[in-house]
Parts: C-alpha cells; structure tokens; sequence
C-alpha cells in the first residue's frame, strides 16, 4: 500500500552556514597611549580607544554568520535566526496511481499581496496571543485561527518562528488526514490509480493567510532599511553637535550634561547600515576624546565614572562566562552579540584595571566564538556526507527508472524500493546550501518519473487485465473437467501443462484474483488427491509383486540345463514372461529386482548352445521389460524405435550400394576377393537388418 505524497513547496527550506573567510583574529588589547596628562587626569578617551565598534543587532537573515572575534574589539556579527534551520524536510512518499497533487505555495517573496482573508471576529480577540507555542496538538482550524491571530496582534519579527511552525504542522496534519481518506478508499474497494482527493477550503484559507504574513515580512524588510539610513543621519547629526560642544561658551557643568544627553541619545538610536558601521563609530569616538580633552574632567568624576564603568564589565564578563554552560551555541552566539554591544556603550574603565578586565571579556569571547566555530565546521562536515548520501539516492533512482518492467509484480516491488529510499531521503539532514534545491529537484524529477510511469502502465494495461480474466477463468474450465477422470497419467500431464498455462498468463483484476485462484487449486487438488490416494492403495500389492519377482528370481538361480537346450530355453522365455507380467514393486527395489533377474538370465543364455542372434533377441526384451516396468521411462520406447528405424534404414541402403558395387569389378583373381569379402559385409548386414526388424516388432508389440 502507497501513501501519497506529501506536497512541499518549490523551495527546500535552506541551512546558513558562516562564511570561510571570517576566520577568528588574533585578539590583542593595545597599549595606553602615552600621554602628557597627569595619570588621575588621563582623559576617558584613551580608554575609549579600544572599544569596540557598533554591530547592527538587527541585520537581515540573509546575512552570513560571522565570528565574534574582535580585533581591538571589533564587532561582533549577529547570527542570523535562519542559521540554526529546524530539519523539516519535505515528506514524500509514493503518490497513489492518478492522484490528483496539491500545489503548496512557494516559497519566495511575492512581488505583490495576495487575497486578503477576512479573519472572523470569533477568532480574533483583544488579548495578545502568546508565541513560542507548540503547535503540534493543534487541529488544522485551530492552527487557522492561530495564525490569524498572531497576524493580527503581533509584529511580523515575533511572530517569523510560530508562523512557519504552524505551517509544518498544518501540511502534516492534511497528508494524515489524506492518508486516512485513501485507506478508507481502498478498503471500500476503490483502485489506488482512481483515487482523487477532494478540493481542501481549509487549505485555500491557509494559503490566504500565510500570503499576508509573507508580504508584510517583505515590507517589515524594506522598511527596517529606510530605518537604518535615517539613524545613519541621526548619528551624524550627534556627531556634529559634539563637534559644536567645543567650541561653546557655556558652563562646564552645562556643557558636560548636554554631552551626556547627546550620548543617551546615541545609544537610543536603532541600528545604522552595515557598510557605514566601522566608519561611523571610529569618527564619534575621535569627537568624545576630543571633548574629554577640551573639558579636562575632574579626577573625582572621572573615578566615579570609571569605578561605575568596571562594575557594569564586570557583571559583562560574569554572564559571557555563563554562557559556556548554555547548551544551544546558536543562543550563547546571539546573546554574545548584545554583550558586546552593551561594553561597548558603556565607556572606560581605571587604566590599573583596563587590561585585566579586557582579557577577562576577551577570553570568554575566544570561547564562546570557538563553540560556534565549531558548531558550523562540523555542520559543514555533515552537510557535505548528507549531499554524498542524497547523490548516492539520486543514483538509485537513476538506476531504476533504466529497469524495463513489464508486469504489476515488478512495478509493485520498485514502488516498495522507492518509498524505501525516500524514507531513508527524510532521514538524512540538509546538505551544503548552494546543492540543497539542486539535489532536492533531482530527487523529485526521480520519483515523479517513476510514478508516471507506473501510473501509465496500469492505465494502459487494464484492458489486458480483463482479458487474463478470461484466459484464466476457461483454465478454470478445463481443470474441473479433469478433476474426476481416472487416467492418471496423461489426466496429470493435461493439468501440468494447464498449469504451465496458469502461469504465463498475466495478472487480473485484484477484486476476481483470490477467487479465480482458489476455484483453479481445488479443481487441482481434487485430482491429485485422488491420484494420490489411488497409488497409496497399490502399495500391498508392490509389496506383494516383490516378493513373486523374488521367487523367480530364484528360481533361476537354481535352474539346472538339461541336454535339450531347444526346451529349456523355452522354460526360461515362460520365467522371463511371468516376470514381465507381475506388476510393479517398490520403487527403492526395482532397479535391485531388475538387475539380478537381468544376470541370472544372461548366465544361463550364455550356457545354453543359442545362436547369438537369438541372445541378442532375450537380451533386448529383458532391456524393454524395464522400459516399461518403469513408468518415466516409457516414453523412451518411442525414441528408441525411431533410432531403430533409422539405423535399420541406414544399413539396407549400405546393402544396396554394396550390392551395386560388386557389378563394377572386373573379373580378375584379385577382383574375386574383394568380391567375396563385400559378399561378407552384406550377408552380415542382412542378419543385423534381420535383427533390428525383430526388435522393432517387439516395441510395437509394447506400444499397443
């Protein structure tokens, strides 16, 4: 039985890995600068020029993964939520014989919104849906309502996993809910190849629903770019108006909060564009250790402010060093990411404790990115046999659509070795992303090939079905006509070849199969039964020829020759004839039986003064009598009276040229030799011609 294929969407979702060249830098803290300040008076800056620069938290998925290994502290990439992909490949096994396939909505952004679905007022309520949720107890109109809800009071960045879980577990649902329709198709007597599943509303609402939420995640990415662009110009702005701080007149207590208000509104700013990040930072970085410089911060403010900055990389350190006994890397890697966003907003620390609590972060940095690594070298490693397994299942597949098959057995038992090798397919995880689609394509073209194929064949071979049935049903016939008749051995070679016939012809209608069959078995049967029973009541009487061919035998044994060798050759033809007339003995003593009557006979034959003609003549009965004492050998008497007649023309046609021959020699003494040794070979040719004739006539004589 074949369960039909689970519909999967044009695109295999896709595994992120990190790209080959971020490999991890040697991470180094510089030294102070020198400078001409007093130490109690060293400027924030110097301990600012290090940190380091801003990453954009919030960049799109399509971005690759790199380590978050700074070079006097550089950024630290965000790992994109696609790196960490859930394995649900697409299920696929093998589609029922004309069934009609459902077309699952690709997956690729639309270039504009599909048919808004209204979402009834009965599913969508004031209160915030929760999300995060499993999805996997979920009836498929609860998971309608599910996701229309989220689409209604959620924000597309919350709502990005729930959505495609629903959506995994939606199609689940309805290949099981077609799964359980065909099966109750099947047992109600339908054909797998007539098999149609009806049009799903559920499946059109879904389709809807998840066509909204793929146009505003499109949208949510547009927008986020604009966004960038003008915190880009905020920044700038915030630059230029340090800038314009020193150069005021203002009081220093004045001018130092409004330097710390600009700072507040630094950090406040979302992310800028990727490409303006490194640039941007090292520019607002030069214009605060400038300011610090211009207004010569007091020691006392200076101390709090960096004692206050330690505390806060402390507590940094101690929860970057929690994160190596976080189980999932792709967790510990994010949350790395916003560490290191935080240090770098939060400014410089005493100069005796920069390098000491640097190294600290540095090093539970190092660990943290070496796990990460890790993860997605092996990920690689993996991927790269995941493609070799899949090739080598794209091989199979191959390798069976060049099989020619010509009868339902055959398609059947491939069909079986293609659900196998797509269960072993869902078994094996995403290979490399350039080779996913690529690999997945081939393996699809693959099984609907073959599906085609089998759904051809039984379309066009049903008509021949219909005719077996026939063929079989007048084997039918015949069989029970022989089941009662009692010429055992030809009735048992009739049946053997009805059944020879049985065989050759193909298959029928699966609904007249078992019936058909059992009506052919018991015609069989009957007979055979009744052959069987018929012989097993011979054997008291084998028994009992054994033991009269015994006695003969004995008797022979102990026959003495009188002087009239005339007589008592004739004593022995009547010994010989009596045991020719006894019936059969067990067959695990008739070979015994024949062979010492056979010498028993020949010794006395050659004692008795019979012309050797004559011997040939008893000898060869005795060979006849076991022709025909054995019953698989009888058939051999036909053969061997043809290769008689045969030998027997050969030589009256040697007699004539011999005779012929004679009329062409000269008349000499020499001639007269020749002529009588021919004369010779054609008196003896005669008495061999003599001899084939009498055995010949003896086979007739067994013939009839």
């Amino acid at each position: 039985m074949h369960t039909p294929v689970e519909e999967v969407p044009a695109e295999e979702p896709e595994a992120e890995l990190p790209k080959e060249e971020f490999a991890e830098p040697e991470v180094t803290e510089p030294e102070a600068a020198e400078t001409g300040v007093e130490e109690e008076q060293e400027s924030v800056a110097e301990l600012l020029e290090t940190e380091p620069v801003e990453t954009d938290a919030n960049e799109p998925e399509e971005d690759q993964p790199e380590e978050a290994q700074p070079e006097e502290e550089q950024p630290v990439l965000i790992e994109p939520e696609v790196a960490e992909p859930e394995k649900e490949e697409p299920e696929m096994t093998e589609p029922e014989v004309a069934e009609t396939e459902r077309e699952e909505p690709e997956m690729t952004e639309p270039e504009a919104a599909g048919p808004e679905l209204e979402i009834s007022s009965e599913r969508v309520s004031n209160e915030i849906p929760p999300i995060h949720v499993d999805y996997s107890g979920y009836t498929r109109q609860a998971l309608i309502d599910a996701l229309g809800l989220l689409l209604s009071q959620r924000t597309i960045q919350e709502i990005s996993r729930d959505v495609e879980n629903i959506r995994s577990t939606f199609y689940r649902r309805l290949n099981q809910e077609s799964d359980e329709k065909l099966k109750k198709f099947l047992s109600e007597g339908g054909a797998e190849e007539e098999f149609k599943p009806a049009p799903d509303p559920l499946e059109d609402e879904f389709k809807i629903l998840y066509e909204q939420f793929r146009v505003r995640r499109s949208e949510f990415s547009k927008v986020l770019e604009e966004e960038k662009d003008i915190n880009l110009r905020k920044k700038l702005h915030i630059i230029d108006q340090i800038k314009h701080l020193l150069n005021t007149q203002e009081s220093l207590n004045r001018t130092f909060n409004e330097f710390r208000e600009l700072q507040h509104q630094w950090r406040e700013i979302g992310p800028v564009p990727q490409t303006e990040l490194h640039s941007l930072w090292e520019n607002y970085h030069h214009h605060v250790e400038l300011f610090y410089d211009y207004i010569k911060i007091n020691k006392e403010l200076r101390d709090l402010d960096l004692k206050k900055n330690l505390e806060q990389k402390i507590q940094i350190c101690e929860s970057a060093e929690e994160l190596l006994l976080e189980p999932s890397v792709i967790k510990a890697f994010g949350e790395l990411q916003k560490m290191h966003s935080q240090w770098r907003e939060i400014g410089p620390v005493p100069i005796e404790k920069k390098d000491e609590i640097w190294e600290r972060f540095r090093e539970a940095t190092n660990q943290v990115n070496k796990k990460h690594q890790d993860y997605y070298l092996n990920l690689k490693d993996e991927q790269k046999k995941n493609l070799d397994a899949k090739n080598h299942l794209c091989d199979q597949i191959d390798e069976i659509l060049k099989k020619e098959v010509t009868n339902p057995k055959d398609w059947n038992d491939l069909s079986q070795e293609v659900v196998n090798l797509q269960r072993m397919w869902r078994s094996i995880g995403f290979a490399p992303r350039r080779d996913n689609n690529k690999i997945y394509d081939r393996f699809r073209a693959g099984c609907d090939e073959f599906f085609n194929r089998k759904r051809e064949y039984f379309s066009r071979h049903r008509d021949d079905q219909h005719e077996n049935l026939q063929l079989k049903t007048d084997l039918c016939v015949q069989a029970e006509s022989l089941m009662n008749s009692t010429e055992w051995r030809k009735t048992a070679d009739e049946l053997v070849i009805i059944q020879k016939k049985w065989k050759e012809v193909g298959p029928i209608p699966r609904k007249y199969s078992d019936a058909l069959w059992n009506r052919f078995r018991a015609a069989c049967d009957a007979f055979f039964k009744r052959k069987s029973e018929f012989f097993s009541s011979q054997d008291t009487e084998q028994v009992e020829n054994l033991k009269k061919k015994q006695e003969l035998i004995e008797k022979v044994r102990n026959f003495s020759l009188t002087d009239d060798h005339s007589h008592d050759l004739g004593i022995l033809k009547d010994i010989q004839k009596e045991f020719t007339s006894i019936g059969h003995v067990p067959l695990d003593k008739k070979d015994e039986v024949q062979r010492d009557f056979r010498e028993g006979l020949h010794k006395l034959f050659n004692q008795l003064e019979v012309d050797e003609p004559q011997k040939e003549i008893i000898r060869y009965k005795q060979k006849v009598d076991n022709f025909v004492q054995s019953p698989k050998n009888r058939n051999r008497i036909s053969s061997e009276r043809e290769k008689l007649v045969n030998k027997l023309k050969q030589m009256e046609s040697d007699i004539v040229l011999w005779e012929n021959n004679i009329g062409f020699f000269a008349k000499s003494q020499k001639s007269e030799s020749l002529i009588r040794e021919v004369e010779s070979k054609i008196l003896q040719a005669k008495e061999k011609v003599q001899l084939l004739k009498d055995k010949i006539d003896m086979l007739d004589r067994f013939e009839s």
